[in-house]
């Protein structure tokens, strides 16, 4: 199985991080791990998969996936595809890519099955609880009213992560729990792993950034400190 990485980085669909864009961040966030062996996954739009999982090393994971098999399913994407093309496995209800229960817990075991990675968003610790019985990889939690603020949920709303991470714990504790939806820069970080977060979801900041290399580099520092500790 795909090791977890504690830093994913979604592309979104925004400009600045399409095209050679996507390679050039890729790119940077594969440096980054080189030098600090954090571990660094990196979700590009479905058009750019490919490209970056033949150029990089890191985990490239899809931003959406669809229970289906390879055949006649226009607009789907199947995860055989994904890992054809050297995926690692994929984001699953993104707030702005949200599906059903029964898709996450589809979709869920057809990546365990190809021995592909799994992170769920959600946006609730009761949703938490629900999805983690489903058991993924990973857990996202993400209140949708946060993303894009650059308002951190580790911040915010730091009892919606100790929630969600009980609820995990409680229902099946080899999930891991992400902190996603206004992560901007390192204190928000650290204050997500002090609540217990094994790793963080970031769009904006680093995909929008000037520098994406020095942005990966900030972001990832909590986590060279506390395995420096």
């Amino acid at each position: 199985m795909i090791e977890t990485p504690r830093l994913l980085i979604n592309l979104k669909a925004y400009l600045e991080s399409s095209g050679d864009s996507a390679l050039r961040i890729a790119k940077a966030a594969e440096k980054a791990w080189r030098e600090t062996n954090i571990l660094i996954g990196i979700a590009p739009n479905i058009i750019y998969l490919r490209m970056l999982a033949l150029d990089v090393e890191i985990p490239v994971y899809a931003q959406h996936i669809d229970p289906v098999s390879v055949g006649a399913h226009t607009g789907h994407v199947p995860p055989d595809l994904v890992k054809s093309v050297g995926g690692s496995g994929s984001l699953i209800n993104h707030s702005e890519r949200q599906v059903g229960l029964h898709h996450i817990s589809e979709v869920v075991k057809m990546l365990r099955e190809l021995n592909l990675s799994s992170i769920v968003c959600v946006p609730t610790p009761e949703e938490a609880a629900a999805v983690s019985a489903l058991n993924p990889n990973a857990i996202a939690i993400e209140p949708p009213e946060l993303i894009g603020t650059g308002v951190s949920v580790s911040k915010a709303k730091p009892e919606v992560v100790v929630d969600s991470l009980k609820a995990v714990i409680d229902v099946n504790p080899n999930v891991d729990l992400f902190c996603g939806a206004g992560i901007t820069n390192e204190d928000d970080v650290r204050a997500a792993i002090k609540l217990g977060s094994y790793g963080i979801l970031v769009a904006s900041a680093i995909a929008k950034s000037p520098d994406p290399y020095k942005k990966i580099r900030e972001l990832i520092k909590p986590f060279i400190e506390i395995t420096r500790a």
